[in-house]
């Protein structure tokens, strides 16, 4: 009789666990849709031209407090963009997100928003300075990429 129980424990248990998967893939889905519509309506051409030599390239974001991967591949052409709801298989650069949980889409929105310019790499250094946010690999790489996704100079943004 007990036996039944205990089976019956890990089985509830096992079905949370994958609830709590199915939930957090979704969340880092929804993400990555966002940052696809957003790069299509509101990109900058001349950020995806900068990319050069490193088209082609990965790079691998990684919410640690849910345990999600997005995979970037670098394109010149944006509408050649590519977001990607998995672990990158050869990335150049990793940039790790450790902020709480309900903190995630409000640290990745304030990067969209920001300017593609020094100011704006200058704002997104407040992340890494605190923590937020950890960069392993190529920097010059992670640079360009923070660029292609920053859609803070179009004229959604400027002020009427």
């Amino acid at each position: 009789m007990v036996i039944i129980n205990q089976k019956e424990s890990i089985k509830s248990i096992n079905n949370l666990v994958k609830a709590e998967k199915l939930i957090n893939e979704t969340k880092v889905l929804t993400i990555a849709r966002l940052a696809k519509m957003l790069i299509d309506l509101f990109g900058s051409d001349k950020a995806f031209k900068k990319i050069g030599k490193r088209a082609g390239n990965e790079i691998e974001l990684y919410f640690k407090e849910i345990d999600e991967y997005i995979t970037f591949i670098l394109s010149i052409d944006r509408k050649n963009f590519e977001c990607n709801v998995e672990k990158a298989k050869n990335p150049i650069s990793k940039v790790i997100i450790t902020v709480r949980e309900d903190k995630i889409l409000q640290v990745f929105s304030n990067i969209v928003r920001l300017k593609n310019n020094i100011i704006g790499l200058m704002k997104l250094l407040k992340y890494i300075v605190s923590g937020k946010i950890k960069i392993k690999g190529s920097y010059i790489t992670t640079i360009k990429w923070a660029k292609t996704i920053m859609i803070g100079k179009h004229d959604i943004y400027k002020n009427n």
